[in-house]
């Protein structure tokens, strides 16, 4: 019985190393000289791919300074190693220790804290509703018996059927399997609209053959506060994000980033996505807080 118990009692130890090794990513990230960076494909100008594993945006070029702000934490230069992740698999990606910060397009709610710990908030995003110019739709009323597409593992259709204008309203919902997909569906007439965050429908607007042949419309359908995840139970980690994205904003690193690829022209097609930065991002940034949707919406 002693013999078991000791067993047990070594076991309960072992576990507990690993488990504080895998929540102590600062010790990973000085052991192996990389911090793997979970990157968008096609979530507009927050975050996206030129191919040949280039990816770039707004958020993306932000988690690069991170991690270059964490290399001078811990006195050595740190690589960014970059990791595709879908709306699909960006959660499980950073809990099962895959991804060590995922910078995207990810909303902060009740939810995902469960799984996740989320940074301060850097972007509060509006969800929309993309139409093709001449659909004669205007808003959520104009959906009744149509084809909305949204993404897959993304929650913009419950909000869109919760939505208090939807009630009564009939639609069919198809998925795509990333952003560019689901814009594709919009763009090739099987879907009459495309439902998501307000930045992901003008970067994939603006990246389209012919940008006019798309509006955006109707009021926003709910207020989301998109940050970075990191892994649970991890707060020296969590406080170094912080703590850059902190630096970002009192220097103006942040404002420049916002003005190179919102204002400026982005590639490749060299065509500006117009998103001014907004009252509400700018608050976030001047009172850091890493508050869900749920706070933002009541």
């Amino acid at each position: 019985m002693k013999k078991h118990l000791l067993a047990v009692a070594v076991l309960a130890l072992a576990t507990g190393s690993a488990m504080a090794q895998a929540n102590d990513t600062l010790a990973k990230v000085k052991a192996s000289g990389s911090l793997t960076l979970g990157v968008r494909e096609s979530s507009g100008a927050l975050g996206y791919t030129l191919g040949d594993g280039k990816y770039v945006g707004f958020h993306t070029e932000m988690a690069e300074n991170i991690t270059a702000d964490i290399g001078k934490q811990l006195g050595t230069k740190v690589q960014a190693k970059y990791q595709p992740v879908t709306s699909q698999n960006r959660i499980p990606l950073v809990v099962n220790g895959t991804v060590d910060l995922e910078c995207g397009s990810t909303t902060n709610d009740l939810n995902r804290q469960k799984d996740v710990d989320f940074a301060n908030t850097t972007y509060v995003e509006q969800v929309r509703i993309a139409v093709k110019a001449n659909s004669g739709i205007n808003d959520v009323k104009d959906l009744n018996g149509k084809t909305v597409a949204t993404t897959t593992g993304t929650t913009s259709v419950q909000l869109l059927r919760q939505n208090k204008r939807a009630e009564g309203i009939e639609f069919k919902n198809i998925m795509g399997k990333d952003h560019a997909d689901s814009f594709l569906l919009l763009e090739t007439g099987r879907a009459d609209a495309f439902v998501m965050d307000g930045s992901i429908l003008a970067g994939n607007i603006s990246k389209s053959k012919n940008a006019k042949d798309f509006k955006i419309v109707g009021e926003p359908l709910s207020t989301e506060p998109i940050a970075c995840m990191v892994r649970k139970n991890d707060p020296a980690f969590l406080k170094a994000v912080n703590d850059s994205i902190a630096r970002q904003v009192k220097d103006g690193t942040l404002a420049k980033l916002w003005d190179k690829w919102f204002i400026q022209p982005i590639p490749p097609a060299n065509v500006a996505v117009g998103l001014p930065l907004s009252e509400a991002t700018k608050n976030a940034w001047n009172n850091p807080n890493n508050k869900p949707k749920e706070d933002y919406n009541k």
